[in-house]
């Protein structure tokens, strides 16, 4: 089989070799069976640092998969979480509009399904009180779930995330370091929604950062997407880097290595 290369994040991983270090994982929510990705860390680190990664709207992608893999080259135990489950992943937009709206609305549930993946990363070998969520998209939604649900991660990152959150729910502490890197041109995002979401950041005493890049509109690290910012969602190769610089300084920061 001819190797293909994928461009993200600046860096060039031949997917024969990427695939070979993805493991595919069987887990279950009751009767609903999951199907994620595990990869080990190149590195070995006593620390056994991790990243759970949650993908966007139409759920386990290429573009998640090759974060899994860089953050393993960069000495991560990574996991990639499957929210739908077998039988749920969105066929289109319109799918997965209603398929994460669900989840959005129910976000205990989603808060539940972030757990079970959070169990397999840490059976996959990742120290349980060393570990960092990051999302995209939907995803992005989920980690700042998971820090409003006090789940036991260090630090969340939200990439060109959903921020709000039903204004009839309570504003409780955070304790989980919180950084959301976010395009300045992101059109799903009002700045009435981004002004909530800085006033919870505040009130719940969080240790956040919110990071703009100039461009940049929803989708800003998928290459998928395109690059014409008139969609909405699009591609951005400046702010895809940098953000995953902005990541890189995160990690080291919040996890032991």
């Amino acid at each position: 089989m001819k190797s293909i290369k994928f461009f993200v994040l600046g860096i060039l991983i031949c997917s024969t070799g990427a695939f070979a270090q993805l493991k595919a994982v069987t887990y279950k929510d009751d009767a609903q069976v999951l199907h994620g990705f595990a990869v080990q860390a190149e590195k070995k680190s006593t620390n056994k640092p991790g990243v759970l990664i949650l993908p966007a709207w139409k759920g386990i992608d290429q573009a998640s998969k090759d974060y899994a893999v860089a953050l393993s080259k960069l000495g991560y135990n990574t996991f990639i979480a499957d929210i739908y489950g077998e039988g749920n992943y969105p066929k289109d937009n319109a799918e997965a509009a209603k398929s994460s709206g669900y989840y959005k609305t129910n976000y205990e549930k989603y808060q539940h399904r972030i757990q079970l993946a959070l169990d397999q990363l840490i059976k996959s070998g990742a120290n349980a009180d060393n570990i960092v969520a990051i999302g995209y998209c939907f995803g992005g939604t989920g980690v700042l779930e998971a820090a409003r649900g006090h789940m036991k991660f260090q630090g969340v990152v939200s990439f060109h995330g959903g921020l709000g959150k039903d204004a009839s729910r309570p504003t409780e502490p955070i304790t989980t370091k919180v950084l959301v890197c976010h395009g300045a041109d992101d059109p799903y995002e009002s700045q009435e929604e981004i002004l909530a979401f800085q006033q919870e950041m505040r009130d719940a005493k969080a240790d956040w950062q919110m990071i703009y890049y100039a461009n940049a509109v929803h989708g800003f690290t998928n290459p998928e997407y395109g690059d014409d910012n008139s969609k909405g969602a699009a591609y951005n190769e400046k702010a895809s880097k940098r953000s995953f610089e902005h990541l890189k300084l995160f990690l080291s920061e919040v996890l032991k290595k």
